[in-house]
């Protein structure tokens, strides 16, 4: 385990893999911590270098008092890719994940040569719907929204109790400090990137689940439809979270992305 301080708050994060390799950095969901990752990180460690990290308030990260907004979430991936000396990498982010990516890319290209935005768009839900979720994580806590989160994140198949890898991610949910979660909801209420996003100028690969409860097919593909020259691609039998569901469908259209644009 690593930790840096960095841009004011400790993240925690790791580098794995070849250690002279391009760069691909992941950037994890709401409510997620980066083991999201894992299966796609060892199908690229052979020929990359991996940065994983835990964004504020999520994971070994520290929890900050919430609220947060999206340029705090940007400037803290930006500062810890200053602090490991990382330049032109492959940004790959899931949901706000996705929006993170999507920001250090508009305020920082030096660091950024192509993005992944895997179940993610330039605006995410609404005011109102974002308000509702603040306010019943800090009166009753994320256990009490997480049945409903968990519809959206996975299929019905993989939402069984016999499925001991739902009852971990179910717990990771609801371990998350409510200040990093509900902190983060804040971001996302208040973060709108159609501007930005729509300026972008470099390799971008749109992915999103099929049964995708967060953010659907067809707002994905509005982002897409933003960034010129961008490729959409759906994971099929995938909700919200396609790395862990379909890791093999995810791997495969990464890497195939990476070759594509020589990134190897």
């Amino acid at each position: 385990m690593a930790f840096a301080r960095v841009n004011g708050v400790v993240l925690h994060h790791e580098v794995r893999g070849r250690a002279d390799g391009p760069t691909v950095v992941f950037s994890n969901s709401l409510g997620t911590d980066f083991r999201i990752w894992n299966e796609v990180s060892a199908a690229l460690e052979p020929n990359y270098r991996v940065v994983l990290y835990d964004k504020r308030g999520h994971g070994l990260s520290e929890a900050t008092p919430q609220p947060y907004r999206m340029g705090d979430h940007v400037s803290d991936l930006a500062a810890l890719l200053d602090h490991l000396g990382v330049k032109q990498a492959v940004v790959v982010g899931l949901s706000v994940g996705g929006m993170i990516a999507q920001g250090i890319a508009a305020a920082r290209p030096d660091l950024v040569k192509a993005l992944v935005l895997c179940d993610t768009a330039h605006k995410i839900g609404t005011t109102e719907a974002w308000n509702a979720r603040i306010d019943a994580v800090n009166a009753n806590g994320i256990a009490s929204i997480g049945d409903a989160i968990m519809e959206r994140w996975f299929t019905p198949g993989y939402r069984s109790p016999e499925n001991p890898d739902f009852a971990g991610y179910t717990n990771m949910l609801t371990r998350t400090p409510v200040d990093g979660y509900a902190g983060t909801c804040a971001a996302l209420r208040d973060a709108d990137l159609t501007a930005s996003t729509s300026m972008l100028k470099l390799p971008v690969l749109c992915i999103v689940g099929d049964q995708d409860g967060s953010t659907p097919p067809d707002l994905v593909r509005t982002t897409a439809n933003l960034i010129e020259g961008s490729r959409f691609e759906i994971v099929n039998g995938a909700g919200h979270i396609p790395c862990v569901e379909q890791p093999e469908q995810t791997i495969a259209l990464i890497t195939g992305f990476l070759k594509e644009i020589g990134w190897q």
